[in-house]
């Protein structure tokens, strides 16, 4: 139907230069664009002005074609007026959504609209430094900065989070995990809060791990992948160095086959193990597990509860002589080592 004029309520009752009334032109429209198109839009009305728009289509007759050009003008002159180039605004979807589905649920389709709108927006910020990120939103209220974390990506999220101060951290996470529909005044605060990170952002340098991302790369490069490495060493040891760690990152133990994780076993003796996998993500201490025998993965997990707590430095060292033992037997050819999620078949 023809939206009424904001600055007279009457509007929606009067003629127009057509001498019909916008529930007339409304009606005209209807009866113009077929038996399925006017259903569908019928259905979205409700009950009165489902009545009042019927009732005037079921009087209509003899309605000249200069008329009924004129109603499908205006009716498109006044869609263009209320969304423009860039689509509806927010204050003519949300009168739209009231009429076809009630306030409350407009609300709640409004914000699924405008949270998707933000997340492009959003998407930016992962180019900028964590740590900048999180000093941007520690002024903020614990809500927004809940909000704010809500819509990126989990990994960045919790970067942020870790470098926000210590005390209220929690708070944090408890907004974050009550939230569920975000009202649209939060939501209007949270585009101006992106909105002027995106702005300071301009004068930030972003943020990348070359050495993870050289790491990366080496694992997928053909051929021989050591005569690259060493090449780099002949320029910077250092750099070299740590690049081979992330190469040889302790992760890549469980997507290994369980030949090779059986000659590690056969090589690195169970005390270390029981060190190393202290903490260790659940895929990766059953990847070692499962290729133990089963009387030796029972002694094992005995073994690892008698250890009892171990410092994290210890348990690194522990990581990295087990890689360097792994590097060393597939350099010599002894193991293959898969290097990155490589996908397989049969």
């Amino acid at each position: 139907m023809a939206e009424a004029n904001p600055n007279n309520s009457n509007s929606a009752l009067q003629p127009n230069e057509t001498g019909l009334s916008p529930v007339e032109q409304a009606a005209i429209v209807l009866l113009s664009i077929g038996e399925e198109q006017a259903a569908a839009v019928l259905r979205c009305l409700e009950r009165e002005e489902l009545l009042e728009l019927t009732q005037v289509m079921s009087r209509m007759s003899g309605i000249k074609v200069d008329t009924v050009r004129v109603s499908l003008q205006n009716f498109f002159d006044d869609y263009r007026q209320q969304s423009g180039l860039h689509g509806a605004s927010r204050s003519y979807l949300k009168r739209s959504l009231d009429l076809a589905l009630g306030s409350d649920i407009a609300n709640s389709v409004l914000n699924t609209i405008y949270g998707d709108a933000i997340r492009p927006m959003t998407a930016r910020l992962q180019y900028a430094s964590p740590k900048w990120l999180a000093e941007f939103v520690m002024r903020e209220h614990v809500q927004m900065q809940a909000v704010f974390l809500a819509f990126l990506p989990p990994a960045l999220a919790g970067q942020i989070l870790e470098s926000l101060p210590g005390d209220g951290r929690e708070l944090v996470l408890l907004h974050l995990a009550r939230l569920d529909e975000i009202d649209r005044d939060l939501l209007g605060e949270l585009e101006d809060l992106v909105a002027r990170c995106l702005a300071a952002l301009d004068s930030q340098s972003a943020s990348v791990d070359g050495v993870h991302q050289v790491a990366e790369i080496l694992n997928r490069l053909p051929g021989n992948r050591a005569a690259m490495v060493e090449l780099i060493r002949a320029h910077d040891p250092d750099v070299c160095s740590k690049i081979e760690m992330s190469m040889y990152d302790f992760y890549i133990l469980s997507r290994q086959s369980e030949q090779t994780i059986t000659r590690l076993l056969d090589e690195v003796p169970l005390d270390q193990w029981a060190i190393a996998l202290k903490g260790a993500e659940p895929a990766l201490r059953d990847a070692i597990l499962n290729a133990m025998p089963r009387r030796q993965a029972q002694s094992f997990d005995e073994l690892m509860r008698r250890s009892g707590p171990v410092p994290l430095s210890r348990i690194e060292q522990t990581r990295k002589d087990i890689m360097g033992v792994v590097k060393e037997l597939s350099e010599a050819g002894q193991i293959e080592v898969q290097l990155y999620d490589e996908a397989t078949a049969e």
